[in-house]
This record gives C-alpha cells, structure tokens and sequence, in this order.
C-alpha cells in the first residue's frame, strides 16, 4: 500500500528467475524482507499495542506485547507475501509495483508461496502456543480473509474491494485485547469500527494519485470508475462517520478526557483536510493542484495519534 516504485518497468514485463550467483545473499533477504510489506505493518502494530494497554488498563505484560507483536507481524507478513504471489501479473505491469521481488525476479514464485505458507503456519501456532488460540483464530482469518476475500475475490471485481477488504486492517485491535483478556468486548468492536471506516477516506487519495496504475491493469478501485467529485464525496461521508464511531469510546466508559480531545482535534483536522479535497474537486481541480494526497498523509498521522491517545489515557484517569 506504501511502497512506491522508483523506477517504471515495460508494461508486460514480469523478472524471470535468476541463478543465485546473481542474487547476492543480502539482496535476497531484503527481497523476502520487502514481500512482508514492513511499512504496512509498522501500522498495523501501532493499532494493536495500544489497545493492549486500553485492556490492562495500564501497562500489560511486556513478553506478552513482544509475542503479539512478533506473531502480528509474522502473519500479516505471510499475508502480504501472499497477496504478491496472487498479484504477480498485474505488479509487473505497474509503475508502484515494478521494483516488488517476483517482478524483479529477486524471488522465484514457488518461493514466494513457500515464504507466505510458512509465516501463515508459525504465526498461528506462535499465537496459540505463547499467546492464546482466541488470538491465534483472529489472526489466521485476517490472514485468510486479506488473501482470499480481498485479493482473489474483491480486488479485481468490485470498487468496494477496499471498503470489505479493510476488514482484515481491523483485525489487530480485535487480537491486541483478545491478547491480555483472551475475550471480546465492546471497546475493541468500536475501534475495529473506527479502522473500518478510516481504511477507504485512507486509500481512496492514494488511489486517486495512481488511478491510471489501476486503470492499466484492470483494477476497480474507486477512482478508476467514478470522477473526483464522487470520490471525494465518498471521502467525506466515511470520514464523518469514523469521527463520530472514534467518539463512543468515552460515554461507555472506556476512556476518558484526554482521549476525547485527542480524537477532536485530531478529527477535526481531518474532516476539514476531507471537505477541502471535495471543495477542490467540486471546482474540477486537476493534477498536482488536488493536493489528494495531503489526506493521505494526514490520516496515518491521524491513526497514530488516535491510538497512542488510547494508550495513554488510562494513566490519566
């Protein structure tokens, strides 16, 4: 999602397989570094840790933070591994893509499926054996549901791939408090509801930049197949609604005042970050002068500062 090609590749070109002399062994790890996708994940664990915090109402046991962390980004690495194994041909026919491992060739498929099955299998069994099953459960059907559902079956079908396939994003706020209290509650429901709603007004800027990317190999994203003006629409009506989901958290009780000034002036920022871009849109500005991905910027600021509140609200009550 933010890995940005430095260099275009010829439409229809996909790296064959090198001989290993010509793969050097650090560019080869880095290469299987690179199909885990570490910037995502880097999100990812900033929206478990600090839910981890919220359920321990304090500090939680730190091995325990370690191994969430560990199996947390094991699968969601074995996921994006698997998303590059499915989405080979169509990343070596775009220009944000062209430089991932299968394109280049750095690694051989069979190589990719091996890696992403191998991470699938020992971060669930590192869940269950260190963590809890009820963790383990979650993070296996993230992993599934983002390769599966997401990238075999919504990806290539349907503008609302982002909006459903962000299911599988929401799933760490569900396993970083199954983690401390191996139950559910309805403080990490509401913040899965917040990731839900913050994933499309997150994505659909980034899509609005590299719409003639998706459009090259087929890709309904939502900027491919609807003008600026709709999108930006859209934009705003998810924002609104995560403003106001991000808001339950306190009338039930499970923050209290800094969180809430957190989320309203984080929040506010964003909504008027979201009507400028549909200002901008409405007025058929084009180019570098949509500035669309000033939200895109904004809202992983916006998640970060939402979910480092989470985690130091409970020392402030």
């Amino acid at each position: 999602m933010y890995v940005t090609a430095v260099e275009s590749r010829p439409a229809g070109v996909l790296g064959t397989s090198q001989s290993t002399a010509r793969r050097p062994f650090g560019a080869r790890v880095m290469a299987f570094v690179a199909l885990t996708k570490p910037r995502i994940i880097e999100l990812l664990l900033i929206t478990t840790v600090p839910v981890m915090f919220l359920a321990q109402q304090g500090v939680p046991d730190l091995t325990l933070v370690l191994l969430t962390c560990v199996g947390g980004y094991l699968s969601a690495g074995g996921a994006n591994a698997l998303n590059m194994y499915i989405d080979r041909d169509i990343d070596a026919l775009m220009d944000r893509t062209a430089q991932r491992p299968l394109v280049t060739g750095m690694v051989s498929p069979r190589e990719c499926l091996a890696f992403g099955v191998s991470l699938a299998v020992v971060s669930t069994l590192l869940f269950g054996l260190t963590v809890n099953w009820l963790s383990a459960w979650l993070s296996l059907g993230a992993l599934l549901f983002y390769v599966v559902v997401y990238t075999m079956i919504l990806k290539r079908r349907t503008s609302q791939n982002i909006v459903w396939g962000g299911i599988a994003g929401c799933m760490p706020v569900l396993i970083g408090w199954s983690a401390v209290t191996n139950s559910m509650a309805w403080a990490p429901v509401i913040l899965f509801l917040v990731i839900f709603f913050w994933t499309p007004p997150h994505y659909w800027p980034l899509s609005m930049k590299v719409k003639e990317d998706y459009a090259r190999v087929g890709v309904p994203m939502l900027p491919v197949i609807a003008s600026n003006k709709a999108v930006a629409q859209q934009i705003v009506v998810y924002s609104w609604v995560m403003v106001v989901v991000s808001l339950l958290l306190t009338p039930l009780g499970y923050t209290g005042w800094f969180y809430t000034a957190v989320a309203l002036a984080a929040g506010g920022w964003w909504l008027w970050e979201a009507h400028a871009l549909l200002n901008r849109a409405k007025a058929e500005v084009t180019g570098g002068k949509l500035k669309e991905m000033r939200l895109f910027h904004w809202s992983i600021t916006y998640v970060s500062l939402l979910f480092v509140a989470v985690a130091v609200d409970p020392f402030l009550r």
